[in-house]
């Protein structure tokens, strides 16, 4: 089921200085990419146990009864953003404004000197997972560290976050954000990072698939991560040749996003889908997925449950009402309920 936008400002691109006057001008609220260096018990950082391939071997191929199809696709175009940032967007689009839960969806590259200075969030959750570089990170509660390649970052950003993203290291900066709706009742929780280093992630092999278990379960393997909005995401790599049939809970809204190579979806006789297209799929309890090609096909397979609420999203704000809406915006001029430290910080740039 869709998710009701009302009518009120939903640009992601919201200069801060056109509606917080008394605060330095700085580039435009945006999707952005980190890994925190847990200082604080609040913030917890979740180490995953080992994952033997046998586990995987034991997981026999499951039935799927109702395989889903693909109902829509949507290509995620370049376009730049921030400072020399190119981001390659699907979910949050004119094509794709939402899949309930998911608000948004972005594949971005960038290099340094460039990245996304100081910016607050509240009302959500992102999800960052880096494919190639490594990004510093630091949030006003003085939690700071980098995300490399393979890292993972869960942050609840709750009742409020402000932080900054800087590239470092001389390799440009590849990954996906994705943004997942918090249910009413957990809009303004406290904040909290879940991470995961690439050597933590779980992992499986069987018939020429592997599996890293970002949320969710696959081929028997499950990962430690909890999604306050049940979430499944998973990362597949299928060598030429390899079919896929993996259970998705029935009711989830669900995609695919390709990130190399081509790959038949949903119907075997269907068309390949190439590089940076958004899959979205019927209901059913499973999807399948064939490499036909002669080269590697790489791909996020991401499910969630409905929530079927209200959503007012200004820029990095997303709540439920106009007027939860004009109260957060209010909240972060006066430094007030979850922002009260952001009154006198600033990233070290």
């Amino acid at each position: 089921m869709s998710i009701i936008r009302k009518s009120f400002s939903i640009s992601t691109f919201t200069y801060p200085h056109l509606f917080f006057p008394n605060r330095p001008q700085s580039p435009p609220f945006l999707n952005l990419f980190f890994l925190t260096k847990q200082r604080n018990k609040s913030f917890s950082t979740i180490m995953a146990s080992s994952s033997p391939n046998s586990v995987a071997d034991r997981h026999e191929i499951p039935q799927i009864l109702n395989p889903r199809t693909i109902v829509k696709k949507v290509s995620a175009k370049p376009q730049r953003e921030g400072v020399g940032v190119i981001v390659r967007r699907s979910i949050g689009t004119p094509e794709l404004k939402n899949l309930d839960p998911f608000l948004m969806l972005d594949y971005a590259t960038f290099s340094p000197p460039n990245g996304f200075p100081d910016h607050p969030h509240r009302g959500f959750e992102t999800v960052t997972y880096v494919l190639e570089g490594a990004l510093k990170h630091e949030d006003f509660a003085g939690h700071r560290g980098i995300i490399r390649a393979g890292d993972l970052q869960w942050m609840t950003a709750g009742k409020g976050i402000l932080h900054s993203e800087l590239p470092t290291g001389d390799i440009p900066n590849k990954g996906l954000q994705l943004w997942i709706n918090l249910s009413s009742k957990d809009k303004m929780i406290e904040p909290n990072y879940q991470e995961l280093q690439s050597k933590d992630i779980n992992r499986a092999q069987k018939d020429g698939i592997e599996v890293c278990v970002i949320a969710g379960e696959a081929f028997g393997v499950r990962s430690p991560i909890y999604t306050r909005t049940p979430t499944m995401y998973l990362d597949f790599t299928m060598n030429p040749g390899a079919e896929l049939r993996q259970l998705i809970p029935l009711g989830w809204n669900a995609f695919a996003y390709i990130v190399e190579g081509e790959g038949v979806f949903g119907e075997e006789g269907s068309s390949p889908s190439t590089a940076h297209n958004v899959l979205v799929l019927s209901n059913g309890d499973g999807v399948r997925a064939w490499n036909k090609s002669g080269g590697p096909l790489r791909f996020m397979l991401v499910a969630g449950q409905p929530l079927n609420e209200p959503v007012v999203q200004y820029g990095p704000f997303v709540m439920n009402t106009r007027e939860e809406i004009q109260q957060t915006l209010e909240d972060y001029q006066l430094c007030k309920n979850g922002f009260e430290k952001a009154k006198h910080w600033k990233s070290r740039r």
